[in-house]
């Protein structure tokens, strides 16, 4: 009876300390296990730590790849975007030819034909010069070597000098002088050599649209109604012809040349009405930029220096700025009176102001400005 109970006894204790040691060991597991745990978040924690971290910057990482297709599909696009405003300017410019001179040939009084051919002429000229140095001008781009500036901070992309004003460009790969924006129409950079071609198109392909437009309204007019009757009697002789024979058939009211020539005038009409829409509310945004002397991403640079000058209680000035009528006159290369007519109402080749790597005053300026950026 006693060895029965000691054996008993040994048992529970034995069985007690196999629960002690599992439960030893378990707290043991799980210890570990926390401490790994605290150890790869420490780990991970200090690979991506980052002072200057925000959502902004945590956005732009997420949004990466889509840049990145972006900028691809923008680059192999270009092509495409450039033969497609050459085709649909080029279909605007024979549908006036063919369709519409003839008609203000024989209808308009003398002194109509010649403002229309006046005007109409000079404004494809313009159109066609700047479009065609805007795509074929290179916007200029900083140089390579290191000793050739001085006093320039250096680009994280490219590992080069970046002068004042220069941006890079992800689709390009290159920094560009005073770069405004990439543009898909152009298949190229606007930038300090292009950006007044650039603008100057934009100008006179939105002008030449409002003129066919305002011009082509009474036409479009009567092409449409037209177009609406011709449909009505259509559908009438089709049902005539539905109760006779085929050789009965009545033939069509509208020959195929009628037909051409009024889908022609509705097509040219609404294209013009929409590209000036869309086109004039560009030109008036860059007009705006050009006017305060600044680009579409110095805009958004000095927004958020004002905004951070302001909290200081200081004032924010552009040291690229020289008053607004001074700005375009630096903009469009107005040195003298007659540069009005050479350099803006004619075709011009000519340079812009300054190198692009450097911003001295230009000539054209009579008084000093002091270049601060806060006072």
């Amino acid at each position: 009876m006693r060895s029965r109970q000691r054996m008993l006894a040994a048992a529970m204790r034995l069985l007690l300390k196999c629960l002690r040691l599992g439960r030893r060991r378990r707290f043991k597991l799980v210890r570990q296990a926390g401490q790994l745990w605290h150890y790869g978040r420490l780990c991970l924690r200090s690979l991506l730590y980052n002072s200057f971290t925000n959502g902004d910057v945590v956005l732009d990482s997420l949004f990466e790849p889509v840049y990145w297709l972006v900028d691809h599909v923008t680059r192999w696009f270009g092509v495409v975007f450039v033969a497609l405003v050459i085709g649909l300017t080029s279909s605007i410019v024979a549908i006036v030819y063919i369709c519409l001179l003839p008609l203000i040939l024989q209808t308009y009084t003398p002194a109509w034909i010649c403002w229309h051919l006046a005007y109409g002429h000079w404004n494809l000229i313009m159109i066609v010069f700047h479009y065609y140095k805007a795509i074929t001008t290179s916007p200029g781009h900083p140089p390579q070597a290191k000793n050739d500036l001085t006093g320039v901070s250096i680009c994280r992309k490219c590992i080069a000098p970046k002068p004042a004003r220069t941006h890079h460009c992800s689709i390009c790969n290159r920094c560009v002088l005073k770069m405004d924006h990439h543009c898909p129409w152009l298949n190229n950079c606007v930038g300090h050599y292009n950006h007044r071609y650039f603008f100057s198109f934009c100008l006179f392909m939105t002008m030449g649209c409002i003129y066919c437009s305002i011009s082509g309204w009474d036409m479009f007019r009567d092409a449409y109604a037209a177009i609406e009757r011709m449909k009505l009697l259509e559908k009438e002789r089709l049902q005539v012809a539905a109760n006779q024979t085929y050789y009965q058939t009545p033939p069509p009211t509208f020959t195929f040349r009628q037909r051409a020539f009024h889908k022609s005038v509705v097509y040219l009409w609404v294209l013009c009405s929409s590209v000036a829409l869309a086109l004039g509310a560009l030109t008036l945004w860059h007009a705006a930029l050009i006017t305060r002397g600044e680009t579409s991403i110095e805009r958004h640079i000095n927004k958020k220096e004002r905004q951070r000058l302001q909290k200081k209680g200081k004032v924010f000035r552009n040291p690229y700025s020289y008053g607004s009528w001074d700005n375009w006159k630096v903009f469009l290369g107005v040195d003298v009176p007659r540069h009005w007519l050479t350099r803006v109402l004619l075709p011009s080749p000519h340079l812009p102001h300054g190198t692009g790597l450097s911003w001295e005053l230009p000539p054209c300026m009579t008084k000093q400005r002091t270049p601060l950026l806060a006072i």
